[in-house]
């Protein structure tokens, strides 16, 4: 009985880590808005990607969407960000709260998988 259990531990990890290779959101994301990074951010957005800042809606290219981030990072340095929502299959999203001194932000994304990684495809910073 332990040999057909310790045979079956190996299939079982593979259809874990198979079944898990989309659906989680990079930590480099999550990184990036914790830090004001727009570089690091900007490297999971999609080609064109839909970026609703404040009250300025832009569906741009990722080197435009890139400067547009790194515009408000400048003007609200995060202190915090803290993901409180993700889920999704096809596409994921997350939902957190980024903490500046001047202002909290909530923060929504969504991404889909392109080639087997994931790519942020809209990004939306509202007042909290």
């Amino acid at each position: 009985m332990k040999k057909i259990l310790f045979a079956f531990i190996p299939v079982l990890i593979m259809l874990f880590v198979t079944n898990n290779g989309f659906g989680q959101i990079p930590g480099q994301i999550i990184t990036g808005l914790k830090s004001g990074d727009a570089r690091m951010v900007a490297s999971f957005f999609n080609n064109n990607v839909e970026l609703v800042i404040l009250d300025k809606e832009n569906v741009c290219s990722k080197e435009q969407g890139e400067m547009i981030l790194s515009d408000f990072f400048s003007k609200n340095k995060p202190s915090d960000f803290k993901l409180t929502h993700q889920g999704g299959s096809d596409s994921v999203y997350g939902i957190g709260k980024m903490q500046t001194a001047g202002t909290n932000f909530r923060i929504y994304f969504m991404l889909k998988s392109f080639e087997n990684k994931p790519l942020i495809v809209q990004l939306r910073i509202e007042k909290d």
